[in-house]
């Protein structure tokens, strides 16, 4: 790997093509670089979220997810290898179900916002969900495994769950929602 990275400018992909991690090389605009970006990006957003003082538990999770997301960018760069397993998915879902315990149930639909970490995380969220939708857009066209999808699912209910987790650790509640009737 050390020689790999140690030339960064390499002048192969100004072309417009680039190369996957099985050695074969594809349009930059292709669906898998689509969502290669997207995954790549939400890591980039975590590493945002992780500059704010965070609940040490909050950062240990998200150090886990970057590497998790890491490994899936490493699944959709090599088609054919997996990475991302259940047991990765099921540690999202316990995740949610951990943070989310001493929360108050939800009764109205909420705002992203109230402290900055928690704006963070609701961003983080929507970055999820595009890269999800990046993934479903290249599974209906080339073999991807379903537990990429899935890990980006429970990751963007995580990454709700973690941002009224964060609100409430900064001493703020919810910021709820106010449906305006024919304002």
């Amino acid at each position: 790997m050390g020689n790999r990275l140690s030339k960064i400018v390499t002048r192969t992909g100004d072309a417009g093509t680039t190369g996957l991690g099985d050695g074969s090389r594809v349009g930059k605009d292709s669906l898998r670089i689509d969502a290669m970006g997207e995954v790549d990006e939400l890591n980039s957003m975590l590493g945002v979220l992780l500059a704010e003082a965070l609940p040490e538990s909050v950062s240990e999770v998200l150090l886990g997810i970057q590497n998790d997301l890491f490994d899936l960018g490493g699944e959709l760069c090599c088609p054919g290898m997996t990475m991302v397993t259940e047991t990765h998915v099921l540690r999202l879902e316990q995740q949610v179900e951990d943070f989310n315990a001493d929360l108050s149930r939800l009764k109205e639909f909420i705002l992203p916002g109230g402290t900055r970490p928690a704006a963070l995380a609701h961003l983080a969220r929507t970055v999820a969900r595009r890269a999800e939708r990046s993934v479903v857009r290249l599974a209906a066209s080339e073999p991807v495994a379903d537990n990429l999808r899935r890990y980006l699912n429970r990751l963007s209910d995580l990454l709700f769950v973690l941002g009224r987790h964060l609100n409430c650790a900064g001493g703020r509640g919810d910021v709820l929602w106010v449906q305006r009737k024919n304002a």
